[in-house]
């Protein structure tokens, strides 16, 4: 298997078609050693986009992910980090810096990743949610104000409506301010319609690029759920992810998305990673792994990608058709 790599969008940057991301594993549920273990994996094996948030295990997640790159000692232009921002890591009691995007949560939400990081920039930052309560003119002033300091690299939003992210480009075009150029959508076989249908023509106008989440639906797309919940998995730690992994006709559609995935001649989970990664406006498709040989598992997808012919993808979208 040979990493690709892709355009983020219009802008120069390339990003590794599949990179490593830290949600439910940085901090958390795994040891600090297996992280690390993994991320180093995924580096030899071509990755060079590292994604994080800030909320993620309060912080933690951040200053696991620091401790590799210190460990490993990676040049500075060989790798990619991202963080986001929206809840914050103080608590409701925390009124400018909980659930918002105004501008003094933002600058100084920044700042505290980085010092946990161990950087002195980020390459992307994100918006992680939409902010009703915060006229966007704020924060896209923000967030290009932290642009300009050399803070961030480039920034973007995570799962905004498409009229949103227009809204925030077309600000920024009339006051000449740094643009938005990614946005982080969960995108996979059960949820295709936003990034297929709603943001279609954000690709072409804006020049969109697409860092996608959850390419298994959270292990849903593996058939590890096909007989309940396994002691130790997503849905037993996570309990909001409990009923939509157990649900009988979305497991009822894995069970014949693994009869391709036979006929393929690899898992369930190469074929939908591959499949997610197959789609032209995808920058890159984040993966999570809780062990090294997981990491390589999922990045022979790169072999699986030849083996999606038009037959098969056709097989798979009917399967799984947009809702």
């Amino acid at each position: 298997m040979t990493m690709q790599y892709r355009k983020l969008g219009s802008t120069g940057l390339r990003v590794s078609l599949f990179s490593y991301g830290s949600w439910l594993t940085f901090g958390s549920q795994q040891a600090i050693e297996q992280s690390i273990e993994c991320m180093g994996a995924a580096y030899e094996a071509g990755v060079n986009f590292f994604d994080n948030a800030e909320v993620y295990a309060r912080g933690a997640a951040e200053t696991v992910m620091g401790q590799a790159i210190a460990q490993f000692g990676w040049p500075r232009h060989s790798y990619l980090v991202s963080s986001k921002y929206y809840w914050g890591i103080h608590g409701e009691g925390a009124i400018n810096a909980h659930n918002t995007l105004n501008r003094k949560y933002l600058i100084e939400a920044v700042d505290g990743s980085l010092e946990r990081l161990g950087l002195d920039h980020l390459d992307l930052v994100y918006c992680h949610r939409p902010d009703p309560e915060t006229p966007i003119e704020e924060t896209v002033w923000a967030m290009s104000d932290i642009i300009a300091s050399g803070k961030a690299l480039y920034w973007g939003t995570s799962e905004w409506p498409a009229d949103d992210i227009r809204a925030a480009w077309e600000i920024a075009e009339r006051h000449h301010l740094r643009k938005p150029v990614v946005e982080q959508p969960e995108y996979n076989l059960f949820r295709r319609r936003r990034v297929e249908r709603s943001y279609r023509r954000l690709y072409g106008d804006i020049g969109l690029g697409l860092t996608t989440w959850s390419p298994l639906a959270s292990g849903l797309l593996t058939g590890k759920y096909l007989h309940g919940v396994p002691e130790g998995s997503r849905a037993d730690s996570v309990g909001w992810l409990r009923e939509r992994l157990t649900d009988p006709e979305a497991n009822a559609r894995v069970r014949r998305f693994m009869a391709v995935a036979d006929e393929v001649g690899c898992t369930a989970a190469q074929l939908a990673l591959a499949w997610t990664a197959s789609n032209p406006n995808v920058s890159t498709v984040l993966t999570g792994a809780s062990r090294v040989e997981q990491v390589f598992e999922n990045l022979e997808a790169l072999d699986v990608m030849a083996e999606l012919t038009p037959e098969r993808r056709e097989a798979i979208e009917a399967i799984f058709p947009i809702e």
